[in-house]
């Protein structure tokens, strides 16, 4: 590794950070002249559901995403667009958003299987579990208040974990959950229903030791990854078993169980301006961000462009 430009990532799972995983274990990003090292975060992560707490306001916004960013030990994280301009709002690190991830992440909200719930509809007043600040929790919403009126949402806080969400809704403590891969094959099998779905986009953020050039390096290994996968998906699919493997439930699963239209990826590019100022107000409008925030202020825009434009050349 002599000679090569040290960056330290937050830890990823397949479902939100693929392509990174692939660049790692493949070479790409030693290729491109960068060691690059996944540390842990999710030191303060919260381990059971908590039905008292049904708002995430006051809560802390880095109890698993950027919390090792946040005291020093990483340089760089990628997380849900939404959750991370929450996160680079309250940063004592500086840190900034610098672009999207080269993934999709696809969700869904599920029910039991002894759920009389077939509809959004039907979730008006029902306890959903939402991970509060991860972006299962946004897009839950999202999906929701296409369907039931806002005063009629009722939420409480879930773990961030696929794994805690599905035991806690086959367990009947929550009426419905969202759920993220391979956990929505293990509770298809399980008889779980799907009531509503969809497909978000995530950011990658940054402190101020990642420059420009870093930045374009880990792209051009990442859109390198993403081309990979997009050849051939089926033969990176066992990545999704084998992160969850001490998990018996995931570890029963096949290759062959995933359904391979789940996994979008695409190459990392900047966040588009008008799509930033319209999440940030959405996320204003639930009063999830402070009502003064500049969206400008929530992305390294110099950063962005010079980097896209290293890792296009």
């Amino acid at each position: 590794m002599t000679g090569l430009h040290k960056l330290v990532l937050e830890k990823t799972a397949p479902f939100q950070g693929l392509p990174e995983l692939v660049a790692h274990d493949e070479g790409l990003f030693e290729a491109e002249g960068l060691d690059v090292e996944f540390v842990g975060r999710e030191q303060n992560a919260l381990q059971a559901t908590r039905v008292d707490v049904t708002d995430p306001r006051g809560l802390d916004p880095f109890s698993s995403h950027g919390a090792t960013l946040e005291s020093g030990g990483a340089d760089m994280y990628n997380a849900c667009e939404w959750g991370n301009y929450a996160r680079v709002s309250a940063t004592s690190q500086d840190s900034r958003q610098l672009g999207r991830r080269g993934i999709m992440v696809y969700a869904e909200i599920m029910v039991a299987p002894d759920s009389d719930v077939y509809t959004p509809q039907q979730l008006a007043d029902r306890l959903v579990g939402l991970p509060y600040y991860f972006g299962t929790h946004y897009l839950g919403l999202l999906l929701l208040e296409g369907f039931v009126p806002r005063d009629r949402i009722r939420t409480c806080q879930v773990p961030n974990g696929s794994a805690k969400r599905l035991a806690s809704l086959m367990s009947g403590e929550i009426d419905a959950t969202t759920l993220t891969e391979p956990y929505i094959t293990v509770a298809e099998k399980a008889g779980c229903r799907i009531v509503a779905s969809a497909f978000y986009n995530g950011t990658e953020v940054a402190g101020d030791r990642v420059d420009a050039e870093t930045y374009g390096a880990f792209n051009r290994a990442v859109k390198k990854a993403v081309a990979r996968i997009k050849a051939d998906p089926q033969s990176y699919m066992h990545y999704f078993i084998d992160y969850h493997k001490a998990d018996p439930d995931v570890a029963a699963l096949t290759v062959a169980d995933l359904r391979v239209g789940r996994l979008q990826v695409l190459d990392p590019a900047p966040i588009p301006e008008d799509e930033l100022r319209r999440t940030v107000a959405w996320m204003k409008s639930w009063d999830m961000i402070d009502q003064k925030t500049d969206p400008a202020s929530l992305v390294d825009s110099e950063i962005q462009e010079r980097a896209h434009q290293i890792a296009a050349g």
